[in-house]
């Protein structure tokens, strides 16, 4: 029986949830959901001096927003410290583990030493191999005890096989010598007691996994499969920084990006599937495998971002879209649509989602119904407003009072109306811009008139008029 695909997504609570780990969460997302697994969450706030309350709900957030749901209860890496300090007074009282009662200035004064004279600067512990008696009653950490020969081989799903000679790693502190367990023993404890089968994670955390596979073969314990993906990099080929833009997941939410477009974006952010550039969620998750991500570091490109973001807009659910334009809204502090407002901007979405790659942009695209009478009309409109366009659409309303009112109808009557002034319709569109929103430039004019309906298209006519 093939044993169940467990990830985990696991961020430090000092600050939002960076795009980076954004993809890492949603990479682990795509993974389990795809075959269907569990996708777990686990808060690694061990840090008490940086972990705090509104960095972890700004993740939860960010987490939310981008629509990476978790299966199971939040762990919290701090309430599990017990456990981790179980562990290693199990590997203690297994001959596994030994207590060290080197000072941290024999620790200093040893690599000061070794440094001067051109040797390892790696500590090797006199206490390795002491015999329990000869322990004095002083405070102590506790080490895992490193092969000495041979080499350990990561295994690794994006990076292939490193191998790491053993001579090279360290006696690896477990516990501080006030009893705390250290971060890398909290991972492996926590990724084994949540059956986590696959770790997803930056390959900043590569060498981590040749020392945190020492706990688990000390422990008996499988493990998990690795796969480390590259970080990812500004348009100059640099590490992601603030220099480049926005680093936080939901600054993106308040910028107006929609979250599919979002997903869509970060899981081609150095993933691929053939050629596909748009794709769905449920695409995603179908195809999405550990060997389809680069080893090379991915750039990060907001022109590239923005169409793909077009892309979704132009497919979306209105009713969806609208929804999700109501909590940009409340994402960047701005005034809620009332309901008039939020129905209008619905029934107007068939006219105004091709073009838009934002939703700022849908919502400015949507000025027209989301504006009240009397409508103020900006400066590039007015132009079209002198006093011939006045007395062309006084004209006009009559013929409008009594007709059906759908496009072809609509078309005809505009389009005959231009012809019997000896003119064409592009002369009457500029007064039906400015009239019917104000602007010079705008959706459609018969889709404006549709929206709008006959009485406040007829309105907005006469006030114009006026």
């Amino acid at each position: 029986m093939t044993t169940p695909v467990v990830t985990r997504f696991a961020p430090s609570p000092t600050g939002y949830l960076h795009i980076g780990g954004a993809r890492t969460a949603l990479f682990n997302w795509l993974y389990a959901r795809g075959r269907g697994g569990k996708f777990l969450l686990r808060i690694e706030d061990t840090d008490r001096a940086r972990s705090t309350p509104d960095a972890t709900s700004a993740i939860l957030q960010g987490m939310k927003w981008l629509g990476l749901d978790h299966d199971g209860e939040i762990v919290s890496q701090f309430e599990n410290a017990p456990r981790h300090a179980a562990v290693a007074h199990e590997l203690l009282a297994n001959g596994k583990a030994y207590k060290c009662f080197a000072t941290q200035e024999e620790i200093t004064a040893f690599r000061d030493a070794a440094k001067s004279e051109g040797r390892s600067t790696l500590y090797r512990s006199p206490w390795r191999d002491a015999e329990s008696a000869s322990h004095p009653d002083a405070p102590y950490v506790v080490r895992i005890k490193a092969p000495l020969e041979g080499e350990t081989k990561i295994r690794d799903q994006v990076q292939g096989d490193v191998t790491i000679r053993n001579d090279q790693l360290d006696d690896m502190v477990l516990l501080r010598s006030d009893g705390t367990p250290v971060y890398m023993l909290a991972v492996v404890v926590d990724d084994h007691d949540m059956a986590v089968t696959h770790v997803v994670r930056g390959d900043d955390h590569l060498n981590n996994a040749a020392r945190q596979m020492m706990i688990y073969d000390a422990m008996g314990w499988d493990v998990p499969v690795w796969a480390h993906i590259p970080l990812i990099h500004g348009a100059d080929g640099k590490k992601l920084s603030k220099r480049h833009g926005a680093l936080g997941a939901q600054e993106y939410q308040v910028m107006g990006y929609p979250a599919a477009g979002m997903r869509n974006y970060l899981a081609r952010l150095g993933w691929s599937h053939g050629d596909d550039e748009f794709f769905s969620d449920a695409q995603a998750q179908d195809w999405f495998d550990l060997d389809g991500i680069r080893r090379s570091p991915a750039q990060f490109d907001l022109k590239k971002l923005e169409n793909i973001c077009g892309q979704h807009i132009a497919v979306a659910d209105d009713a969806a879209l609208r929804q999700e334009c109501e909590s940009y809204l409340d994402a960047a502090g701005l005034p809620a649509l009332t309901k008039d407002q939020a129905e209008g901007f619905q029934r107007a979405l068939y006219c105004l989602k091709e073009r838009a790659k934002t939703l700022p942009e849908l919502l400015e695209k949507a000025h027209f119904v989301l504006t009240s009478r009397p409508i103020y009309v900006d400066e590039k409109a007015t132009k079209n407003l002198d006093e011939d366009a006045r007395n062309m659409l006084a004209e006009l309303t009559p013929h409008l009072q009594n007709v059906s009112w759908d496009k072809e109808t609509l078309e005809t009557v505009l389009n005959g109306f231009a012809e019997a002034q000896g003119t064409k319709f592009g002369k009457l569109a500029g007064p039906l811009r400015a009239a019917l929103a104000g602007r010079a430039v705008t959706p459609s004019v018969f889709d404006m008139m549709l929206v709008l309906g006959q009485d406040e298209t007829l309105a907005r006519l006469k006030d114009a008029a006026a």
